[in-house]
């Protein structure tokens, strides 16, 4: 009876499916938005797959027997994609538009799971090890800020280092700062999956909601329901909650391939795409 029960729901790998799914929803709309064709509900359900792929990230992070292997995995992809988004850039292989894919979310789950390593560390009171896991991360940034704005030249390299050995939470358009620190909340929380969603959708809301409205000159309701629509990632707590526990069946290398794979070859149909609509 218990075996039945814990079989109810998805398990992680038909998470990550489901996420996979949402996710080149959510490219093909960016990388041919230039088209006027894709639907933009297309970036709408596109909102739920980052939200899913950090679930999937700690609870992966925390069930893992390897995490030196799972780190390591994350972080050469993430390395790999930084050189390539920064080489685009510095050889002109943007599209002649000035688009290029920006995609680093691996890079911001491997700052996470440096940083979640460092609670961890810190759990079993080995504070050497942790607090620097935890701090350095989130202050390089700041250091970055402050040697780039009085060392002359050292902007490219900073630029250089952030695209691959060292990514910079404030520097990375895909995920970056929020996200980690929402990714930090649902760790703590991660025994009790119910405040774990609560505290996602509370976040969701006061970061992609309540302060846009409150900070932002020009925001208003409408636009939040057109334009700004970050916040409906909160609805991928729907799916956390049926979330039953299990790892499933899947290929567990299927993502790694398939990410950098999908993005560059989502680009370079929309490169052809551009060339061919403007002769």
């Amino acid at each position: 009876m218990e075996k039945t029960m814990k079989q109810k729901g998805l398990t992680g790998f038909q998470l990550k499916y489901i996420a996979m799914f949402l996710m080149v929803l959510d490219h093909i709309h960016y990388f041919f938005e230039f088209t006027g064709k894709i639907p933009i509900w297309f970036s709408m359900l596109g909102r739920l797959s980052a939200p899913l792929f950090l679930f999937c990230i700690i609870e992966g992070f925390t069930h893992t027997h390897n995490r030196k292997k799972y780190f390591t995995q994350i972080y050469s992809i993430a390395v790999v994609m930084g050189l390539i988004q920064f080489f685009i850039i510095e050889l002109g292989l943007t599209r002649p538009d000035g688009f290029y894919p920006q995609n680093q979310m691996l890079a911001t789950f491997s700052i996470l799971l440096i940083i979640l390593q460092g609670f961890d560390w810190c759990s079993k009171k080995q504070w050497v090890k942790g607090l620097p896991a935890i701090i350095v991360p989130i202050i390089l940034p700041f250091l970055a800020f402050f040697i780039g704005s009085r060392v002359p030249g050292a902007w490219n390299f900073i630029n250089l280092l952030s695209l691959s050995i060292l990514p910079l939470h404030s520097f990375i358009m895909d995920g970056g700062t929020f996200f980690i620190l929402q990714g930090i909340l649902m760790y703590l929380f991660r025994k009790n999956r119910k405040w774990q969603a609560i505290v996602f959708v509370i976040s969701t809301i006061v970061i992609d909601v309540v302060l846009p409205l409150a900070l932002m000159s020009g925001i208003t309701i409408e636009l939040l329901l057109t334009v700004a629509f970050e916040w409906m990632g909160a609805f991928a707590a729907i799916l956390m909650l049926m979330y039953n526990g299990e790892r499933g069946a899947g290929n567990k290398k299927l993502f790694y391939w398939f990410y950098p794979g999908h993005v560059y070859i989502l680009y370079g149909l929309s490169f052809l795409l551009y060339l061919i609509l403007n002769k």
